[in-house]
């Protein structure tokens, strides 16, 4: 009798050492199951994220406002055309702009706007120039020293995004401070000037039309 016994506990044992493993084996492999389920799903969502937040920043990427109605809509002075330039070549492009390619010229600052590298330009329509009496633009245009002061007035060294103007104060290449205030897309240069073209790209600027004519302190 006590083979017996001692036979068939031994026979449970083994039984048992062979199934508790493979018991464990099968909840282990249920558990990574289900892990990978998570990771992907996981994966899924993080990449419907990415994907929305991409969608976002290129919406908001867009130039905006009243005046953009005023950019041609295909060539070099369209908005496609002119990220490819550089910013006084794109501006060159672009009718609305005229005046202030003819200031640029003759301010000799066509190569040196087109050399900079990450600027932003406040680029003043030919109805802002037209505000300033036509004696006083004709005499600004004559005044080099004048004029390149007046037009580095609307340069800052550095890419502006249209959050940046809502309550900004920037040194601009004349070393003279200008201020932006607004939200959304209505903003303001000096409490003067509006920008009615904003966010516009140029292969080394961003640029915001505005509809007057910024002048420096003395």
């Amino acid at each position: 009798m006590t083979t017996f016994h001692h036979v068939r506990r031994s026979a449970v044992a083994v039984v048992a050492a062979v199934v508790l493993p493979l018991a464990l084996t099968a909840c282990g492999s249920d558990g990574d199951t289900s892990d990978d389920s998570t990771a992907a799903a996981s994966e899924q969502t993080n990449g419907a994220n990415e994907e929305s937040t991409e969608k976002s920043d290129s919406a908001g990427s867009e130039p905006f406002g009243p005046g953009c109605a005023a950019v041609p809509e295909d060539g070099a002075g369209s908005f496609e055309g002119m990220a490819k330039d550089p910013v006084a070549t794109a501006a060159s492009n672009n009718p609305a702009l005229s005046t202030l390619v003819t200031a640029v010229q003759a301010a000799d600052l066509v190569d040196t706007l087109n050399s900079a590298e990450n600027i932003t330009v406040f680029a003043p329509t030919n109805d802002a120039f037209a505000k300033i009496p036509e004696e006083d633009l004709n005499a600004l245009l004559n005044d080099k020293e004048q004029l390149t002061k007046v037009l580095t007035y609307h340069v800052v060294g550095e890419r502006l995004q249209p959050s940046d103007l809502e309550n900004g104060t920037f040194k601009s290449l004349s070393e003279q401070e200008l201020k932006t205030s607004g939200s959304g897309e209505e903003y303001e240069v000096n409490d003067a000037s509006t920008v009615v073209c904003g966010n516009v790209q140029t292969a080394n600027a961003n640029v915001y039309i505005v509809d007057t004519v910024l002048m420096p302190g003395s």
